[in-house]
C-alpha cells in the first residue's frame, strides 16, 4: 500500500520581543524546512531521581534482518530527522538535557555524552543528528569532523520534569 501521506514544509518561527529605551531590541527568524513527511510529538513526565530516554535514533527504523545495534523498533531513522526540538514545560525546575554520542559511527551504543541544562520554559533546539554533534576532551579548538546523536536522555534531577519532544522528519 503506497502512503497517502503529502509532504510539507516544516516552518520555524523564532522571536525576541524586549524594547529598552524605548526601542524595540528583539528580533524574529523565520526559516523552513521542505518536505517533511513524519511528526514524532510527545509529552513525558519523568519522576524524580529519574531519566527517560526520549528519542532514538538509528540508521533503520526496525530490527526486522539486524540485531538490537543496527535498528530498533520505536527508533527514528537518523539519516531523515531535520529538526529536533525539546521544551522543558515545568514552570519551576530545570532539566538536563543528555545528548548521546555514537563516536564511532558503528551504529551501536554511545560512548560519549554532552549534557545540557535547559532552564524552566526554555526550548532546545537542533537539526539532524546524523553527523550532528561531537565531543573531544583532548582537543582545543572547533571539531569539524562530527559524529552521531544515538539517543536523547532527559534527567529532572530531584524533581518531577516534563518535557514536549518535537521531531520532524522526510
Amino acid at each position: 500500500m503506497a502512503t497517502t501521506i503529502t509532504n510539507a514544509v516544516l516552518t520555524v518561527n523564532i522571536s525576541e520581543n524586549i524594547s529598552l529605551n524605548g526601542s524595540q531590541q528583539g528580533s524574529s527568524n523565520t526559516f523552513a524546512i521542505p518536505a517533511i513527511n513524519e511528526i514524532f510529538k510527545r509529552i513525558v513526565s519523568i519522576e524524580a531521581d529519574d531519566d527517560a530516554t526520549v528519542a532514538v535514533f538509528k540508521s533503520t527504523v526496525s530490527i526486522a534482518g539486524g540485531t538490537a545495534d543496527t535498528g530498533g523498533d520505536g527508533a527514528l531513522k537518523k539519516t531523515d530527522v531535520k529538526y529536533i526540538r525539546i521544551t522543558n514545560l515545568d514552570d519551576t525546575n530545570s532539566v538536563n538535557i543528555s545528548l548521546q554520542l555514537d563516536s564511532d559511527e558503528d551504529n551501536s551504543a554511545a560512548d560519549l555524552s554532552i549534557t545540557y541544562l535547559l532552564e524552566k520554559g526554555r526550548s532546545f533546539i537542533m537539526g539532524s543528528p546524523d553527523e550532528g554533534l561531537h565531543a573531544d576532551d583532548d582537543a582545543l579548538g572547533i571539531v569539524t569532523s562530527l559524529t552521531d546523536v544515538e539517543s536523547i536522555i532527559v534527567d529532572p534531577g530531584s524533581n518531577v520534569g516534563t518535557v514536549e519532544v518535537f521531531i520532524a522528519s522526510a
